[in-house]
C-alpha cells in the first residue's frame, strides 16, 4: 500500500502502506480561479487511495478531491489519460472520483451549461489543473503500490451538522422517522492504512456529511472549507504525534530586547529573479513520501449544514420562519449562525482522531466494483407490481432560486438565483408552489417547458426546464453513472449528487438488505454501507418522494421529478444484486456526451503584468506596520504588501506564493507557506492603477517559537505578448 497526496492547485505529499491487501493512498492537486477569487487560503487536494487484492487480482481506485464536486468531462478526461498510460486496468469500472464539495472552489471545469454561469463559462487553466491532479496523484498512487492492512472503525461525530430543512424532513413518514435519534447522520466510517513492512500507519480515508459552507459568503479565497481544514488538521496532528522527539525542547529564554534590535536591522530585500523552483524550495510539507494522509470524504450531504446554530433573523434577532426560511417575507434577511470559523467545523471532524486510534478490526475479503450509465430522464420505476412510474427530464424549482438561506453563500458553481447554504435573490421563497406571471414570461422566453414535462415534475412548478435546455449545449446532464467498490465487507455507493439524509438512508438499507438476500453468505448484518456523494458527475440533489411534495430547496433542486430517488434505489439494487451473484452487468449504457468541443469561454485573459516607473515585482509597498513595542505576540495579525503579477499567469502547483520565514542562525528556513492555515495569500488591483498587488498576511499561531521573521512574496509574470514567464521574490 501506499498514501499519498499531491495539490491540485497547489502542494503534493505521498506516503506507503502495507498488509494482507495492496493499496495505494496519494493526494495530488492545484487550484484554479473561481469567477470570485482573490487568494489562497490553503491548497486544494486530490487524494489518491489504490486497493487491490494483489498485483494481478482486482483493484479499485478513490480519489478525493477538494473541490465542490467531479464533473462528467473531468471523469472523461481523466479515464482517457489513464487508458493512455495503463491500457484497460483502470476505466469507469474502477475508478472513482470525488469531490469534498468545498463552496470556496475554483469554477469553470463542468461541462453543462447551469453549472458554468457564475465562472462565464468554461476555464481551461481550472480544468487542467485539477485534471492533472487527479491523474499525477493516481499514477503516484499506482507507483508506490506495496503490501499492507486496513483497518475500520465507525463513531458519532458531535456538533458537525444540523439539518438545514427540517420541516421538509417531518415530511417523511412518522414511523420512519423514529427509528432515528436525529434528523441527521451523525456516523463516520473511517479506513486506517498501515504500511505492512514497518508497521507504520500512513493514512485514513472517512466518510461523513455536512456542507462544505462553514467559511462566510463573503470569501474569495481558494479554501478546502472544513474538510480541507479537517483533513489539514488530521495530517498535522498524526506528523506531531510521530515527531515527539524532534520537537524544540530548547527552554533558553531569547533576549527580547536584542531580538527587536537585530531585526530593525535587516532591511527589505527587494524584488529579485528566481526560478520556478525557488518557491518550491520554500514549501514546508514537501512531496518525500514521508507524509501523512487524511482524507475527509463527502456522504449524502444534501440538507446538512455545520452552521449548527441555525438559521435567525439579521433583523429582528428571531429564527426565521420555519416553513420558508424568510423573515416576514424576505430571505434575504435569514443567514446561518455558526459558532465561530472554519476551524471549529475542522477540529469537529478531528474527533476521527479517536476513531483512527482505536481502529483495530482489520478489513479482509474480496474487492469487487459494478458501474453503469443511466439515462435519467425517461426510467421506467416499478414502485410495485401494479404500478410503473417514469422519471422526468431534468427541471429546476422556484425553491431552487431562493437557496438554503441558513447558512453562508456558496462561491461555487450554481445559478445566479440561488446558493447551497445560503440566500437567494429576486424574493423566491422554500416551499414556493406558483411563479409569478414576470418569471413565466422570462422562462418561456428561454424555454416553455412542455406539457408532459409540467405533469411529470408535479408538484414542483417549473421555474427553467433544463432537460429541455440543449442551445448552445445541453443545460445539466441527462446520462448519469452509478458505481458499487466492495472492500471486505465495507461496500461504497458512489452517488453523482447530494442524497437528503433520509434518502440516503433509504439508499443505503435498499443495498444492505438486496446483498444480504442474494444468497451470498459473505454480506450479512455486519457489511458496512456508506455513500460518498458528488462523484464522477454531478446532478444537483435528491430527495425523498414525501420531501419532494413541499419543494423546499433540496427538492426544487431534484432534477429528474417526485421518483428520482426511487430510480436510483431500483437500479442499485441491480448493481447489488449482481455483485451478490457474481454476476456482470450486462452492458454499461448509453456513454455520457463530451462536450469540450463546443464550451463557451467568457472570462478574460489575466491582466496586471507590468509595475509603476522604478518599481519591480516583488518590491514592498507597504511594510509590516509594527506595534510600539516593537514585537508581536502570539494571536497577532502582520502583513506586509507587495507589487505582484496576476497569479493566474503561473499557479505555482508544489511550490507557494507565498512563506513566513523564520532566521536560523544567517539562513533564512521557511515555516509556513500558502498551504498553512495562519497565512493568507490575497491579490488585487492597485485601486489608482492596473498594476497588482499581492497581500501576505500572518496569524500568528500559539505554537510560534520567538524570533526573527519576515514574509516572502514568490510570483510570476509575462512582461509582453512574446516574452517568457519571469519569476520573481521579495522578501
Amino acid at each position: 500500500m501506499v498514501t499519498r497526496w499531491r495539490e491540485h492547485v497547489t502542494p503534493e505529499k505521498e506516503e506507503q502502506g502495507s498488509g494482507a491487501m495492496r493499496f495505494h493512498v496519494e493526494k495530488n492537486g492545484e487550484v484554479g480561479e473561481s469567477s470570485n477569487t482573490a487568494g489562497i487560503h490553503f491548497r486544494l487536494r486530490a487524494r489518491t487511495f489504490i486497493v487491490t487484492e494483489n498485483l494481478e487480482g482486482p483493484r479499485f481506485v478513490f480519489v478525493n478531491l477538494d473541490a465542490g464536486m467531479t464533473s462528467q468531462l473531468l471523469t472523461i478526461k481523466v479515464l482517457e489519460r489513464l487508458k493512455s498510460r495503463f491500457g484497460n486496468l483502470y476505466t469507469e469500472d474502477n475508478v472513482a472520483i470525488s469531490g469534498t464539495h468545498t463552496h470556496a472552489g475554483p469554477d469553470g471545469y463542468l461541462q453543462y451549461l447551469v453549472y458554468s454561469v457564475t465562472s462565464l463559462g468554461f476555464v481551461k487553466q481550472c480544468f487542467e489543473a485539477i485534471a492533472n491532479a487527479i491523474e499525477q496523484s493516481i499514477i503516484q498512487a499506482h507507483n508506490n503500490l506495496k503490501p499492507g492492512s486496513i483497518f475500520i472503525n465507525t463513531g458519532d461525530v458531535k456538533g458537525a451538522g444540523i439539518n438545514r430543512s427540517p420541516s421538509a424532513y417531518l415530511q417523511n413518514p412518522a414511523d420512519e422517522r423514529t427509528r432515528y435519534t436525529s434528523n441527521v447522520d451523525t456516523q463516520m466510517t473511517l479506513l486506517r492504512f498501515v504500511d505492512g513492512a514497518s508497521g507504520k500507519s500512513i493514512g485514513a480515508l472517512s466518510w461523513f456529511a455536512t456542507h462544505g459552507t462553514s467559511m462566510s459568503r463573503e470569501n474569495k479565497l481558494i479554501s478546502g472549507d472544513n474538510k480541507g481544514v479537517a483533513a489539514r488538521l488530521f495530517e498535522d496532528w498524526f506528523s506531531s504525534q510521530s515527531n515527539v522527539s524532534s520537537q524544540n525542547t530548547n527552554s533558553t529564554i531569547p533576549d527580547i530586547g536584542e531580538l527587536v534590535k537585530k531585526a530593525r536591522s535587516i532591511k527589505a530585500t527587494g524584488g529579485k529573479d528566481c526560478s520556478q523552483q525557488t518557491s518550491q524550495g520554500s514549501k514546508v510539507r514537501k512531496n518525500d513520501r514521508s507524509l501523512f494522509v487524511g482524507a475527509f470524504c463527502q456522504s449524502n450531504v444534501g440538507d446538512v449544514t455545520p452552521n449548527v446554530l441555525g438559521a435567525f433573523c439579521i433583523d429582528s434577532r428571531k429564527p426565521c420562519d420555519f416553513y420558508h426560511s424568510s423573515c416576514n417575507g424576505n430571505d434575504q434577511l435569514c443567514v446561518g449562525r455558526e459558532p465561530g470559523n472554519h476551524n471549529v467545523k475542522g477540529n469537529s471532524e478531528l474527533t476521527a482522531a479517536e476513531l483512527f486510534k482505536s481502529a483495530l478490526e482489520e478489513l479482509t475479503g474480496k474487492i469487487d466494483y459494478r458501474y453503469v450509465y443511466l439515462n435519467f430522464t425517461d426510467i421506467e420505476v416499478e414502485l410495485d407490481s401494479n404500478k410503473v412510474v417514469k422519471a422526468c427530464p431534468a427541471a429546476l424549482g422556484p425553491g431552487f432560486a431562493a437557496g438554503t438561506t441558513d447558512g453562508p453563500a456558496a462561491l461555487g458553481p450554481g445559478f445566479a438565483a440561488g446558493t447551497t447554504d445560503g440566500p437567494g435573490a429576486f424574493r423566491f421563497q422554500q416551499g414556493d408552489t406558483k411563479i409569478n406571471p414576470f418569471w413565466k414570461t422570462a422562462r418561456d422566453f428561454l424555454k416553455e417547458p412542455s406539457k408532459y414535462q409540467v405533469d411529470c415534475q408535479n408538484p414542483k412548478p417549473v421555474l427553467l426546464s433544463t432537460g429541455e435546455m440543449f442551445d448552445p449545449y445541453p443545460w445539466v446532464p441527462a446520462i448519469l453513472p452509478i458505481q458499487i467498490l466492495r472492500l471486505g465487507k465495507l461496500i461504497i455507493l458512489s452517488v453523482p449528487g447530494e442524497f437528503t439524509t433520509m434518502a440516503g438512508r433509504r439508499l443505503r438499507e435498499a443495498v444492505k438488505e438486496t446483498l444480504i438476500s442474494s444468497g451470498n453468505g459473505e454480506f450479512n448484518d455486519e457489511t458496512n454501507v456508506v455513500i460518498v456523494g458528488l462523484t464522477n458527475t454531478y446532478s444537483q440533489y435528491i430527495a425523498t418522494f414525501e420531501e419532494y411534495q413541499q419543494q423546499w430547496y433540496e427538492a426544487a433542486s431534484t432534477l429528474y421529478g417526485p421518483h428520482t430517488l426511487s430510480a436510483y434505489i431500483q437500479e442499485f439494487k441491480k448493481l447489488a444484486q449482481a455483485m451478490g451473484k457474481g454476476k456482470k452487468i450486462d452492458g454499461k449504457g448509453p456513454s455520457p456526451p463530451d462536450l469540450s468541443s463546443v464550451q463557451i469561454s467568457l472570462l478574460h485573459s489575466p491582466f496586471g503584468n507590468s509595475t509603476p516607473v522604478g518599481i519591480k515585482f516583488g518590491d514592498i509597498k507597504e511594510d509590516i506596520a509594527f506595534p510600539e513595542s516593537g514585537y508581536f505576540t502570539k494571536g497577532d495579525r502582520l502583513s506586509a504588501t507587495f507589487w505582484s503579477a496576476n497569479p493566474r499567469y503561473v499557479l505555482l502547483t508544489e511550490g507557494t506564493f507565498a512563506a513566513v520565514e523564520r532566521l536560523q542562525g544567517e539562513r533564512w528556513i521557511a515555516i509556513h507557506d500558502d498551504d498553512d492555515l495562519s497565512l493568507f495569500f490575497k491579490w488585487k488591483l492597485d485601486n489608482s492603477s492596473i498594476h497588482g498587488l499581492a497581500a501576505i498576511e500572518w496569524e500568528i499561531p500559539n505554537d510560534a517559537i520567538s524570533g526573527i521573521y519576515r514574509l516572502r512574496h514568490f510570483g510570476a509574470a509575462k512582461t509582453t505578448l512574446t516574452s517568457p514567464i519571469n519569476y520573481f521574490t521579495g522578501a
